[in-house]
């Protein structure tokens, strides 16, 4: 049985449990587990967040749970109907048709959280049912050469901004490659100067701009070349927390995805980016730490998932010294340098930790 037709008959299970429970004289009833701080875990094997075994009950005998339930049904029959077509729609769309229905949504944020709700009693993510986010996912440069339906398309005649991770990746098929390895970018503009100083040769690499805070499809890009191309995953972020963080969510996984970072998380990538010890070494160009600064890399401290003694010592330092810096600092020695000196250094030295 392939994924579409799983996802048909989980979304049909779901009504079949509320029509048991009337036919059986019983208030029906849907489990949904819970996403709550409690139950989220951070599992120490798994190396990424997983939700716990907790539950909750939403039942019709619940004057207010009845309209829940109800958009959550009718989303499950819009669901439904969009993967036994093979169609797709965004979320957006989902919001905006939702006004047909008799329980519709007050805003996007209510219909977001109901298909949340949704992918999370499946057991199944949204795109297998058919919904997308509204970004676009990342962009790829390199020697990949991937099927799309009938249409092959490669990696490096997609011209200079790459391949577009699709949202519906699942369904994309690596027909071949020659890189030894993937470095993904947290800017577009370090993403481009790459391309430019072709660094996709010099590493014999994948290139992976993400975007800032990188989409569900380019993590599940990311996470399906290292498992089934057997490519190592370097991460060149920012030198700040929130370069840490972006870095983070694509190894260890998010809290709020607790659900689904089976799918998504690549505990094995490594940080490529700028620490502090960088911008000590390398005299590099900074800017102060703000108060937001400081408090979100005292938390960071307190997250499990930077319990290895590397990030506690280059945090610490970086509150030491009070600065942060961007990757596109190191244009203080020149365009290139980054290619030709930081990352062929920096390479190195996490290659041989």
């Amino acid at each position: 049985m392939n994924r579409r037709e799983i996802a048909i008959n989980k979304l049909k299970g779901l009504g079949d449990v509320i029509l048991d429970d009337v036919s059986r004289g019983r208030i029906p009833r849907i489990k949904v587990p819970s996403r709550g701080t409690s139950n989220i875990i951070y599992d120490e094997e798994k190396r990424h967040y997983i939700l716990g075994d907790r539950y909750g009950t939403r039942s019709m005998g619940n004057v207010k749970q009845i309209k829940k339930i109800g958009q959550m049904l009718y989303t499950a029959n819009f669901c439904k109907d969009l993967v036994a077509r093979e169609k797709t729609a965004t979320l957006r769309e989902l919001y905006y048709i939702s006004e047909g229905w008799e329980v519709d949504f007050a805003d996007q944020q209510e219909s977001n959280i109901v298909g949340e709700d949704l992918e999370v009693t499946l057991g199944m993510t949204r795109e297998e049912l058919g919904l997308m986010p509204e970004e676009d996912g990342a962009s790829v440069y390199g020697a990949l050469t991937v099927r799309e339906g009938d249409i092959e398309i490669n990696a490096l005649r997609s011209g200079k901004s790459g391949y577009n991770i699709s949202p519906t990746i699942d369904e994309v098929e690596f027909v071949d490659h020659d890189v030894e390895r993937v470095i993904a970018v947290e800017t577009m503009g370090m993403f481009h100067r790459l391309v430019q100083e072709k660094a996709y040769k010099k590493f014999d690499a994948l290139i992976v701009g993400l975007k800032g805070q990188a989409a569900r499809a380019t993590r599940r890009f990311i996470k399906r070349v290292n498992e089934e191309l057997d490519l190592p995953v370097y991460i060149c972020n920012d030198g700040d927390p929130w370069g840490f963080h972006i870095a983070m969510v694509i190894i260890s996984g998010s809290a709020k995805l607790a659900h689904v970072n089976h799918q998504l998380a690549t505990p094995d990538a490594k940080f490529l980016g700028v620490t502090a010890s960088d911008i000590i070494n390398y005299d590099l160009p900074t800017d102060p730490l703000k108060d937001i600064d400081v408090v979100r890399l005292k938390e960071l401290l307190n997250d499990p998932r930077y319990r290895d003694e590397f990030w506690k010592t280059e945090i610490k330092k970086m509150l030491k010294i009070g600065k942060k810096a961007e990757q596109q600092s190191f244009s203080k020695y020149g365009l290139e340098y980054v290619v030709d000196t930081y990352l062929p250094e920096k390479l190195e030295a996490v290659e041989n930790q």
